[in-house]
């Protein structure tokens, strides 16, 4: 198996006796990251107050058009960025004028959504339907809800965070959304870069986010939209980047940029953007792209399922076992020692994270065969 750790070479000089599983929940950054740290940092002492058409002209076009390439997307224009997700959450929001606004959700959400969601539940912003992913028949039962007409706001993990679980039929969820409502939002965190995505049978209908933290590598500040044309024109939470290209019309009326810089809020830290494309551009120089990484995580994922009886592990229910299509790039087991292990993990030097009940253990393209065999020695000594 080809290793890439020469991509990573800084990050893991930097605690060489580390070994680092959890690429699903902060994804180590490769060298190409911080040569856009830097470049970014270059642009602003060498241009100064002009950096910003440097950022507008040619780092955002770049970034956007590395987004449409990775989902499929018909046009660039439809992507935006910001600080976080969390921004075009209370975006998206804020363009739906009903109150109390009716979403449908999943129980298996990320914090992003779940803690804002139940403050707005609390302050009557909003009336929330969640749909429990436990259940086998968990996307039956989801599409059947959101196929009521019942809501205004739909907004669903393509991979749960918690679990692995994979949303399987995006473009039966997106038939039931229309630009008068309701609004279907995809969450591809856990599925950006890690599960080929291709939207472009959908990217009329449905809103997707996204951002770079993850599989994308390139660390925060890159938060991703997709905003599909005719869908929440005028957000009501918006910002002055949201006009930027009419700062000379007359006051007197809030103007919004005609593709997804609608959705745009304030000045913004460009940093995120050059890494993101100083890593995709890497990825391209290497050859590398979902698929092939995907192939490589498969078969680190499958070493340590084979020698999972050697360990602890072995009594933990798995909750997202390996199959047919696309996989998480985690396995998540669930035991009542979890959160125990997890702690155990991380005093022997091996980063994994819990999520309640369920040890969580990512890969990642930094991987070999020999982090896996430290690992699996390591489970060993787990207490049951």
């Amino acid at each position: 198996m080809t290793s890439y750790k020469h991509l990573f070479r800084r990050t893991l000089e930097a605690d060489p006796e580390r070994l680092h599983f959890a690429a699903h929940s902060h994804h180590l950054w490769p060298d190409a990251s911080r040569e856009g740290q830097l470049a970014c940092w270059d642009d602003a002492a060498r241009l100064a107050d002009r950096k910003w058409g440097r950022v507008m002209d040619e780092v955002w076009p770049a970034a956007q058009r590395h987004v449409a390439a990775e989902l499929n997307l018909p046009d660039p224009a439809t992507v935006a960025f910001a600080g976080n997700t969390h921004d075009f959450l209370v975006r998206i929001v804020s363009a739906i004028p009903r109150r109390p606004l009716r979403i449908l959700a999943s129980d298996g959400e990320f914090h992003s959504f779940r803690r804002q969601a139940e403050r707005w539940v609390e302050d009557g912003t909003i009336m929330l339907e969640t749909v429990a992913t436990a259940a086998p028949d968990f996307a039956a039962r989801f599409l059947d809800r959101a196929r009521t007409g019942e809501h205004d706001l739909i907004w669903l993990s393509h991979v749960m965070f918690g679990t692995g679980q994979i949303f399987p039929d995006l473009e039966a969820l997106a038939e039931v959304a229309a630009p008068e409502g309701p609004w279907v939002v995809i969450d591809g965190y856990h599925g950006f870069m890690a599960i080929e995505t291709d939207l472009s049978r959908i990217a009329e209908r449905a809103f997707y986010v996204t951002g770079g933290y993850k599989y994308a590598m390139s660390g925060e500040g890159v938060g991703i939209l997709h905003a599909p044309p005719g869908f929440g024109e005028r957000p009501a939470v918006t910002g002055w980047y949201a006009e930027i290209e009419d700062l000379a019309a007359p006051p007197g009326h809030v103007t919004y940029a005609a593709d997804a810089r609608r959705f745009l809020g304030a000045t913004f830290d460009p940093s995120g953007l050059y890494r993101f494309v100083a890593v995709r551009d890497m990825l391209a120089a290497e050859g590398l792209d979902t698929r092939a990484i995907s192939a490589k995580v498969s078969c680190l994922q499958s070493r340590l399922l084979a020698r999972l009886d050697e360990t602890p592990l072995a009594q933990a229910a798995l909750l997202n076992p390996p199959g047919e299509g696309p996989q998480a790039r985690f396995l998540a087991f669930s035991h009542p020692k979890a959160a125990d292990w997890q702690k155990a993990l991380l005093a022997a030097g091996v980063v994994t994270d819990v999520r309640g009940e369920v040890l969580r253990i990512g890969f990642g393209l930094y991987q070999d065969e020999d982090d896996i065999d430290g690992l699996i020695e390591i489970l060993r000594h787990l207490q049951v």
